[in-house]
């Protein structure tokens, strides 16, 4: 798995002109699932995301996590992540896992950080083209991948 993780103020995701999810503060995170990637992969990315220490503490260094700070997350599936474009003008997404296994591993990835982390996780709709908006606060954006 391959997550562009961006912390922000605010975010929303809209399919058609209607909100589908939004946050207040929080993370925005691309979720790009590639075929080899399985529940366990699902369960370190979430894990390791729910955990990173991406919020300024009290003497402004960034010793905080998600969880910590009482942060929301709004997850949006990206299966051009695994674009690849070394060769002609054209991404190659071959990388990418097909929909029916991309949407079972999105679904398992967000119910960890619901479950395990009690996070508060909205997303947008698995296919549908979705436009988000949000603030990156900061900004801070890392790439967290799972292999």
């Amino acid at each position: 798995m391959k997550v562009v993780v961006q912390r922000s103020l605010e975010a929303k995701v809209t399919v058609n002109e209607e909100e589908v999810g939004a946050i207040g503060h929080g993370l925005v995170l691309l979720v790009g699932i590639t075929h080899e990637d399985t529940a366990e992969d699902a369960h370190y990315t979430a894990d390791k995301i729910a955990n990173l220490r991406l919020f300024e503490d009290e003497n402004e260094k960034l010793n905080l996590s998600v969880q910590d700070v009482g942060g929301q997350i709004l997850s949006i599936s990206q299966f051009t992540l695994y674009g690849d474009c070394r060769k002609g003008r054209r991404p190659n997404f071959m990388a990418a896992a097909k929909p029916e296994q991309a949407e079972s591993l999105y679904e398992e990835f967000n119910d960890r950080l619901r479950k395990a982390h009690g996070l508060k996780v909205e997303t947008g709709s698995f296919g549908a083209m979705m436009n988000v908006s949000f603030t990156n606060h900061g900004p801070v954006t890392l790439i967290v991948e799972s292999k």
